[in-house]
């Protein structure tokens, strides 16, 4: 049978189902004081108005639903999943809170933090990927693994994580909402950092759609082709006897399609068998020359 696609795991997998006080959960009413949010924590933005509405409702009914915490020392608690209804509780003025104990470690912690607020949607786009970088960075986590464990698909993964690759500017609109994550899968169309951040601009300003994105990227691509061809034509003019093999011709195109910029394999041939050679690839900036070196050793780390 397939796996479906989305989330998968759900709540299901940090909520567990049985008889409270099981060895893997137990059910627990704790003070306020013994318990600490979770540093790893992958949502770093709580909407004040959303937390003052549910305190009230706290006030008013108290806490429907346990927060989900793991036990640091005998008397100390760290939040897994609930940090919202902590806070709230909090200006509530609450003392205690419900909660369920379950044994986890710091891996098991943070995938259950970043499983929960996905299932809510409570992550925005650059939250999302920078908890998976996280996961992947402090655990050693290949995006197979990581894509197995979340419940996702290796390529969403890889396609998240692709929006940490853009310039720290539109970082920054990604993370206050104003632009979307389909926008920002668009901007990585182009390599060219300044022309991404110009574009990025023209969102905000003219409210373009993914679609009028995607448009200019693809009439941004076309104008540095024909730029290409027409530098690529001139130089060949007078030398006629300066073509290259088929399968030379055919890895230029492939390396162009992985690094989305030009590239040049020029060879040295005796008795028409090539002995040795160089690639050129070129970049647009230091940034762009970053952005490349990642896709290179992405690409070595996946050999291995």
């Amino acid at each position: 049978m397939s796996r479906k696609g989305g989330l998968g795991r759900g709540l299901g997998s940090l909520l567990p189902i049985g008889e409270i006080g099981e060895d893997s959960s137990i059910y627990r009413e704790l003070p306020l004081s013994a318990i600490s949010p979770n540093l790893n924590q992958p949502r770093k933005a709580f909407d004040e108005e959303g937390l003052n509405a549910l305190s009230a409702s706290i006030a008013s009914i108290g806490i429907l639903q346990p927060i989900l915490v793991r036990a640091v020392s005998d008397d100390k608690y760290e939040i897994i999943a609930g940090e919202r209804r902590y806070r709230a509780a909090k200006r509530a003025g609450l003392d205690r809170i419900p909660a369920l104990v379950q044994t986890a470690d710091e891996l098991s912690s943070l995938e259950r933090a970043v499983v929960e607020n996905l299932h809510r949607q409570d992550l925005n786009p650059l939250e999302e990927a920078s908890a998976y970088q996280q996961l992947i960075d402090d655990f050693g986590l290949t995006h197979e693994t990581l894509a197995l464990r979340m419940g996702k698909s290796r390529v969403s993964i890889t396609n998240s994580l692709r929006i940490l690759q853009l310039p720290p500017s539109i970082l920054s609109l990604i993370g206050q909402g104003v632009i979307s994550a389909g926008h920002a899968r668009a901007l990585l169309g182009s390599p060219d950092r300044s022309f991404q951040e110009s574009l990025a601009r023209r969102i905000v300003e003219e409210g373009l759609s993914v679609r009028a994105v995607e448009e200019e990227i693809r009439r941004e691509r076309e104008s540095v082709v024909e730029s290409v061809d027409k530098e690529a034509s001139e130089r060949k003019v007078g030398k006629p006897n300066s073509s290259k093999p088929a399968v030379v011709l055919e890895l230029e195109e492939i390396l162009e399609e992985l690094f989305s910029t030009r590239v040049k394999v020029d060879v040295v041939a005796k008795d028409s068998v090539i002995q040795k050679g160089k690639v050129i690839i070129e970049f647009a900036s230091l940034e762009d020359l970053e952005r490349i070196y990642k896709l290179i050793m992405a690409e070595s780390l996946d050999q291995q």
